[in-house]
């Protein structure tokens, strides 16, 4: 296949020539020597690390919340240039990935395994962008890392200050702004290899540039492409034919899928390649400081990336490392823009910000689907539905074209008392829209027009529905301070959310009676009024649910010295609510992550620190999502988990030039009750449920279950995970810094999925340990980096995943001749990388 973006390369080159020419005209009456004590002294990281986590611009060991803080100089330092990257670099923080753009991110445990899938619920971290939320429905964008001044991981419910995006913690990426203070920027280039891969590229560069006394502008431009590392090799598949007969027990009409002795075999000669899952990402980012005078400044920003992800980033069970056996083509392209304003200034003596976004997200898809049709194929004979215009059999293979379209604009006015003051105000007013445009359409080639969706040729199954999530808020938090050692500080966010579900989704059906094993056809369309979605042939789902109420936190610190903290933290975190899109189940309702939280901060010696927090967090009324009827997802409120825990971070300069940073967590997270598939009252697994819309209990409704036992542990986060960093930096010569650095991330063992027998089908997440280093030097303007990543080339176990329900597609009873299908997110291979740039 052909993979050219001529157009993003040109433009990137262009940009990098055009920085260094302006570099060195602009700068023609500065000595090297000034501009580098220049660039340096804005990149790097003093003793001092800042961080505006409260909405005030606070010294991160004077901030009463567990702050994991990364500034410029240490995510160049450690060669961060995506999410992956700095996510291992957070103890507190666990994932689920499929790859790049498809990332689910947890904090302290507060994972339940879900699948996040469209109709479900909204993630539990909020991530942020500077001042705006770049959280959509399914998860936050996946930026790439440059010319960023900070990345703030904040721990714990942010529900006061953040709201329902951040129920158990929050992702603040802070850009560098434009300033004043002179023209200077930087450009970099890079070529590395993966182990058993392919070769990689990053161009990426930026320039300030002031335009007058009270404007100045900065633009960021990035072009990259990773390596493959995955094999798709050649496989083939055979199905058994059926077709439907006369069941010889049954009445006459009554049919059923029947062996016919032949055989359909799925070649795929023809997409087999290796290292077939390269990734191309381009984008830019623009931005203006304009000071309208001393207590009035605006900063509009534009940013835009688009990002090309090929085949599969999972190995497959049944072949070896780093293989799999897709009988699809595989592509993903997720492009979005954000325009975003920040208005800050006085009035009175009050600090007043608005923060406002607009942001479109638009991500195109293609899947494999084989192993669904292979193992409902074979345990249940399903293609036999499947045939052509002249009635014979086809390839039941299915695949899945996907267009998901995002939009949200969020808006912020906030206002904030001075800092100095004994007592201390900052509250405001939120108000968010995000809505996602769904259409996935499930196809299998050559299908009978008339077992299509109308309008939709050779799909069998058509999801077309749009959802819209609202939600408004008035926040506040009053700190006042008891004496000068001691502050108490109480929050509240009082919050409305209104969500809603409409649109398609279903077959058109298997014969002309409108008869097969799925209600939701478009043969009951006649049950419903015109579609409200564009495309859909009608609403069968059309469901809102809505609700209003408020979560707290209260805090008290005690600083006895400038070089001690204390504190204790009560906070309460929420999600929405939200529908469920079969029509027999009932909304779900919000969850609440209640936290109970003591912490210090001590300072020590040249800008060393140690600071821990220990804590408990009570989960309420869980959002439980998984493959339901007909391999639906639904979510149920089921039952509570605790999760008791404790975050370390230790940093030490040892000597001039040597430093160590170590940051650790242990969380032993398990439910409470007994899950049951369906909540009831004190969590009864045996009591029977009516599912309709209220709710209400009916002995033999529905059959319950037991999902796992009171004590299980949460799936998804280790016990323990650890990361640790140490640094030498020296002078080579009079004009030459060297330096040196190694790193290591341990990952404890974890469950991939809280139910039991589901978990036992998938297999459990082994530990690991990855170790990077790094060595270059530094010459005036210019820079020289090489790098090693994951140097013992370990298989990290990021992501367990199947396509199916885990008791089909998952084999467990060994029927099918393939056996499971478990598909594995690894780790990057070992990596070498070298490194070029030059600041100007």
């Amino acid at each position: 296949m052909t993979r050219r973006t001529s157009f993003a390369r040109r433009s990137c080159g262009l940009f990098l020539a055009s920085t260094a020419i302006l570099s060195t005209s602009a700068f023609a009456q500065q000595t090297a020597g000034e501009q580098e004590a220049a660039a340096t002294q804005r990149l790097v990281e003093g003793d001092e690390i800042v961080v505006t986590a409260t909405k005030r611009v606070e010294n991160l060991q004077d901030v009463p919340i567990a702050i994991t803080a990364f500034g410029t100089k240490t995510l160049d330092d450690n060669h961060v240039d995506s999410f992956e990257d700095y996510a291992k670099m957070i103890p507190s923080l666990s994932q689920q990935s499929s790859g790049p753009g498809a990332s689910n991110v947890y904090f302290r445990g507060v994972a339940s395994g879900e699948n996040a899938n469209h109709s479900t619920s909204l993630p539990s971290v909020g991530t942020y962008l500077d001042e705006q939320p770049i959280t959509t429905i399914q998860g936050a964008l996946d930026l790439h890392v440059f010319d960023i001044e900070r990345i703030e991981a904040l721990a714990g419910p942010q529900g006061t200050l953040y709201g329902a995006s951040s129920e158990a913690g929050t992702i603040r990426i802070i850009t560098n702004k434009p300033d004043l203070s002179g023209t200077y920027g930087e450009v970099g280039l890079e070529v590395n290899n993966t182990a058993h891969g392919d070769w990689g590229y990053t161009a990426e560069g930026f320039i300030n540039a002031p335009l007058n006394e009270n404007i100045a502008a900065r633009v960021v431009a990035w072009y990259r492409r990773d390596g493959g590392y995955i094999d798709n090799i050649h496989a083939i598949r055979n199905y058994t034919e059926f077709t439907l007969e006369q069941d010889p027990e049954g009445d006459p009409g009554d049919l059923i899928p029947t062996p016919t002795g032949n055989i359909i075999s799925r070649d795929n000669a023809d997409l087999a390649e290796d290292d077939y899952n390269d990734v191309y990402t381009y984008g830019a980012r623009a931005a203006l400081k304009i000071d309208l005078n001393e207590d009035w400044s605006i900063t509009p920003q534009i940013m835009g990336q688009s990002q090309k992800a090929y085949g599969s980033f999972a190995e497959e069970s049944g072949y070896d490392d780093l293989e799999t056996a897709q009988f699809y083509y595989e592509k993903t392209k997720d492009k979005w823009w954000q325009a975003a304003l920040t208005v800050e200034g006085k009035i009175g003596n009050f600090d007043m910000t608005y923060a406002g976004a607009y942001m479109k997200r638009q991500i195109d898809g293609s899947f494999d689907y084989s192993d669904y049709s292979y193992f409902y194929n074979e345990l249940s004979g399903y293609g036999a539905y499947w045939y052509d215009n002249d009635g014979d059999p086809i390839d039941p293979t299915q695949y899945i074209i996907s267009d998901d379209s995002f939009k949200k604009m969020s808006h912020e006015l906030r206002f904030t008392s001075p800092a100095e003051n004994r007592f201390r105000v900052v509250g405001g007013l939120f108000l968010q829209r995000q809505e996602h445009n769904i259409e996935q359409n499930y196809k299998i080639d050559n299908l009978d027009d008339h077992l299509a969706v109308d309008g939709y040729p050779d799909n069998i199954w058509l999801t077309k529905q749009l959802r819209v999530d609202r939600d408004k808020a008035i926040f506040g938090e009053l700190s006042y301070d008891v004496t000068p050692e001691l502050t108490l500080t109480a929050g509240g966010r009082y919050y409305w959310y209104k969500n809603s579900l409409e649109g398609f989704f279903g077959y058109n059906s298997f014969d002309d009676d409108g008869l097969g094993y799925s209600g939701n056809d478009q043969y009951n369309c006649d049950l419903f009024g015109p579609s409200t979605v564009n495309g859909a042939p009608c609403n069968n789902v059309d469901k809102t649910t809505k609700d209003s109420g408020a979560v707290y936190r209260f805090n008290a610190t005690w600083k006895p010295n400038d070089d001690l903290l204390l504190y204790a933290t009560w906070s309460k975190g929420f999600r929405p609510g939200g529908v469920n899109r079969r029509g027999t189940l009932p909304p779900y309702d919000p969850d609440f992550l209640i936290n109970y939280e003591a912490g210090a901060k001590y300072s020590f010696g040249s800008g060393s620190h140690f600071n821990f927090a220990i804590y408990q967090e009570n989960w309420k009324d869980i959002q439980l999502s998984f493959l339901g009827a007909n391999g639906l997802t639904e979510v149920r409120n089921a039952g509570d988990a605790r999760i008791r825990g404790i975050e370390a971070d230790l940093y030490l300069r040892l000597m001039p030039g040597l430093s160590w940073s170590t940051g650790a967590s242990y969380n032993d997270a398990e439910i409470r009750n007994d899950f049951c598939s369906i909540a009831v009252p004190d969590f009864d697994c045996t009591i029977d449920v009516d599912l309709d819309d209220s709710g209400a209990i009916d002995d033999s409704s529905e059959e319950n279950a037991k999902l796992a036992d009171k004590g299980t542990r949460l799936p998804v986060t280790s016990r323990w995970k650890l990361n640790s960093r140490l640094r030498y930096d020296w002078d080579l010569t009079s004009d030459i810094k060297a330096h040196a650095q190694a790193s290591l991330t341990y990952e404890g063992d974890r469950r991939a999925d809280l139910r039991d027998i589901e978990n036992a089908i998938i297999g459990e997440y082994d530990a690991y340990t990855l170790v990077d280093a790094s060595t270059g030097i530094d010459k005036g303007p210019w820079s020289v980096d090489l790098y090693v990543k994951n140097i013992f080339d370990v298989r990290g176990q990021i992501t367990k995943g199947i396509q199916c329900l885990e008791t089909v597609c998952g084999d467990p009873d060994g029927v099918t001749a393939i056996g499971p299908k478990i598909y594995t997110t690894v780790t990057r291979p070992r990596m070498f990388g070298l490194r070029v740039g030059r600041k100007f």
